[in-house]
């Protein structure tokens, strides 16, 4: 059954490695954000500060484990856009506007990777998130079909989540205040993770149920 040699190549829980990486990716920008502007940094300087941190806990994670994946590659050039986009226009918009960028980008690049990559994106941000068993879970989705078949199926699900949250963000960025709009942004982020790692979690024990 393919959810169930899937829950056995990643060899671990797999809700408790993504929630673990959503809070460092997450919570370190959000608490960043909120703490300069309660100690009255403007929006814009709060908001590039927040993905400055963003951006240094990936590159850091990266150089701590001495190779960079698709995922970590990804979301590097996307952080590296949205800081572009805030010394061009100087709009602190232009930063919220970067988690849609964020996520409609990394959703786009799931999708892709499914359909006609060799290594769908979902076998990438696990490795990433289990540097550990990285050659382990490579080895499983190179000689078991039935593995590669549920890294697929997973990332395509992840791709359609991920745009879908990205489209919804767009009117939080245009229609609330700036602080009002980053929290209420989050939260939708942190909501779509959730449902996600939720998903994924059901469709793997779906199948180990289907055997026992």
């Amino acid at each position: 059954m393919t959810t169930t040699t899937l829950s056995e190549a990643t060899m671990t829980n797999p809700a408790l490695t993504m929630i673990r990486g959503l809070a460092w990716d997450v919570g370190l920008p959000v608490l960043t954000y909120y703490a300069l502007h309660l100690l009255g940094a403007t929006d814009w300087v709060a908001l590039l500060a927040a993905t400055g941190v963003a951006g240094l806990r990936i590159g850091w994670d990266a150089v701590r484990h001495r190779r960079l994946n698709q995922f970590a590659v990804v979301m590097l050039l996307i952080y590296g856009i949205g800081l572009v986009l805030a010394l061009v226009t100087g709009d602190p918009r232009a930063l919220l506007l970067k988690s849609s960028l964020v996520t409609g980008a990394v959703g786009a690049v799931f999708l892709v990777t499914a359909i006609v990559g060799r290594r769908p994106l979902s076998l990438s941000a696990l490795q990433s998130f289990q540097p550990d068993k990285a050659e382990l879970v490579a080895e499983r989705y190179r000689t078991d079909p039935d593995v590669r078949h549920g890294f697929r199926l997973t990332s395509t699900v992840w791709g359609v989540g991920l745009l879908a949250e990205a489209v919804l963000r767009l009117p939080l960025v245009y229609l609330l205040p700036i602080d009002v709009g980053y929290g209420a942004s989050e939260a939708l982020f942190v909501a779509a993770f959730v449902v996600l790692i939720g998903w994924t979690v059901w469709y793997m024990r779906r199948g180990a149920d289907a055997l026992s």
